[in-house]
């Protein structure tokens, strides 16, 4: 799949209209601060580093990141549709989850999460079209995302905290404690990570889908999207991504 200039900046503008539609305040403002600081990078980062994963492609992860505040909005009204009080937290606060919840993949304060493989190879053989940055310390996805919270002051409630730390589910062996209760002291007291667990599934199985129908045998980076992320402080430390970049794809422009 790939995104078109204008594609990327739809996705970016509703984004950012999330953000000014659903919070208010300070918080509102650290948001719009955050994402602004990430635009360059966060834009055109793809939302994982495979083909058969899911939205492997520049404009990736916005548009992964939209998909999941719709499913978890249509997964939240399901769930009280269906019975559920959906008690104990509020629709902010799943809203705020959804929205940061894969914020670790845009990288750290130095640097991109994913870079263009360089390995011909594993692109064409594999669908591995980027590698993790190995400029950037490796960390858990969800524990990078409250990270980069903490450093632009941004606060989070406890039921936001576990939303982002627990939305991978069963499929993070850190997550057992929390899906696994056999006395209800020890069993999640909200279905906050249950709605955005699924929400996530969701997406991510809907953006397969749309990959398996219109895949085709050329990579789907575009080089006229690329644009380099200048958030890396020290080029003598950073890996060359134009060059890494203009070798696999061409010059751009």
């Amino acid at each position: 799949m790939k995104l078109d200039e204008q594609q990327l900046l739809d996705n970016w503008n509703k984004l950012m209209e999330c953000i000014a539609t659903e919070f208010s305040g300070e918080r509102q403002d650290k948001l719009v601060e955050l994402y602004n600081h990430m635009q360059d990078r966060m834009m055109y980062a793809p939302a994982s580093s495979k083909e058969h994963f899911h939205n492997c492609f520049i404009g990736g992860y916005v548009d992964h990141v939209l998909n999941v505040i719709n499913c978890a909005d249509q997964t939240y009204a399901l769930w009280k549709t269906l019975g559920s009080e959906c008690e104990g937290y509020t629709r902010e606060e799943l809203i705020f989850s959804a929205l940061n919840h894969d914020l670790g993949k845009v990288g750290d304060m130095e640097g991109p999460a994913y870079i263009p493989n360089p390995s011909e190879w594993h692109r064409k053989n594999q669908g591995a079209l980027y590698i993790p940055n190995p400029e950037v310390p490796f960390s858990m996805v969800p524990d990078r995302s409250l990270f980069l919270l903490n450093q632009f002051g941004i606060k989070y409630s406890f039921n936001e905290f576990l939303g982002i730390k627990t939305h991978d589910g069963m499929f993070d062996d850190a997550n057992k404690p929390y899906f696994i209760g056999y006395n209800p002291s020890t069993r999640l007291q909200i279905n906050l990570p249950y709605v955005l667990h699924h929400a996530d599934m969701m997406a991510s199985r809907i953006e397969y889908e749309k990959w398996l129908k219109n895949k085709s045998d050329n990579p789907t980076v575009s080089k006229s999207t690329y644009k380099k992320s200048n958030t890396i402080s020290d080029p003598k430390k950073s890996i060359n991504t134009d060059k890494i970049f203009s070798d696999l794809f061409g010059d751009k422009k």
